[in-house]
């Protein structure tokens, strides 16, 4: 296992299990399969609805709360400096937990950025009263975490974005590494959606792609295995979502080969500029219909 240390110093497992789309009936099992296998980070959000199951298999897996790194994400009806607060305790009454390791804000919310400067300073808050340990964002772009910097006084820890090989996103990560921010990857092994391609009207899955496979081959392991060490060794943290143990395991076993400079080179350059989930600049009114429920 290798830890990353953030801009505040605490360390985070540079591999963590993500949870996004698991229902809240298989995520339990899931959470508990990887702990025992050896993931020590536990990515979630308010909005996934799981937090709870989460928190079940947490304790089930017998692993001490202590040793587990747990994230989690404010969603847009929570932002706002006081909702933030209540944010945590929906939270953490939830998880089951007093403290969260990473609390972090979903979504820039442009529009509406005034109540996203209100929800950060919320956790600027509740880091400073040892709530949470480190503090950060998620898809934000490189004018959102510029304005973001310019209203308030602790540099994001993390910023987690969609990053695959057939999205990189080279702007944001820039922008990340400048501020001394960890870009943290959602999707990537690009799982949670197919991308388009310069394959006619051809829709094809990153885990498909024949360089990536040639890579694979030549080190005995699996596409989704190359992509994770892909992004472990550029220095990115990784977040693989799954609910099937064999591949969660699968998933966890990337620490027993190395990459050379010109396979990770062959990645990189499979970058289509092409993003699969939403665009963190569009207006998405749809955003503020889901209210997440008390603790």
């Amino acid at each position: 296992m290798l830890d990353l240390t953030l801009n505040n110093g605490v360390t985070l497992p540079a591999i963590g299990l993500g949870v996004f789309q698991s229902p809240p009936a298989e995520t339990a099992a899931a959470v508990e399969a990887a702990l025992r296998v050896g993931y020590r980070h536990i990515d979630t959000a308010a909005a996934y609805g799981n937090e709870r199951e989460v928190g079940e298999g947490l304790r089930n897996s017998g692993v001490d709360r202590s040793d587990v790194f747990i994230e989690t994400k404010v969603w847009v009806t929570d932002f706002g400096y006081d909702e933030t607060i209540h944010a945590f305790d929906k939270s953490a009454g939830k998880l089951g937990v007093d403290t969260l390791d990473l609390f972090i804000l979903h979504q820039p919310v442009p529009a509406r950025f005034e109540t996203t400067i209100a929800a950060y300073k919320g956790l600027e808050t509740l880091l400073a009263e040892g709530k949470v340990r480190a503090i950060g964002v998620s898809n934000f772009m490189p004018h959102h975490l510029e304005r973001l910097l310019q209203e308030t006084n602790v540099v994001p820890a993390v910023n987690q974005i969609e990053l695959h090989p057939y999205f990189t996103q080279p702007d944001v990560q820039r922008a990340d590494a400048a501020h001394g921010i960890l870009t943290q990857a959602w999707s990537p092994i690009g799982g949670i959606t197919f991308y388009p391609g310069p394959w006619g009207d051809e829709r094809r899955n990153v885990m498909q792609d024949p360089t990536i496979a040639e890579i694979a081959r030549e080190h005995g392991k699996s596409p989704a295995q190359v992509m994770l060490r892909w992004g472990i060794q550029e220095g990115r943290s990784v977040i693989p979502k799954s609910t099937n143990p064999t591949r969660i395991a699968e998933n966890f076993d990337v620490f027993d080969f190395e990459l050379s400079g010109e396979e990770l080179a062959r990645i990189d350059a499979l970058d289509t500029g092409v993003r699969g989930g939403p665009d963190p600049d569009q207006a998405r009114e749809e955003f503020f219909s889901w209210s997440i429920p008390e603790a």
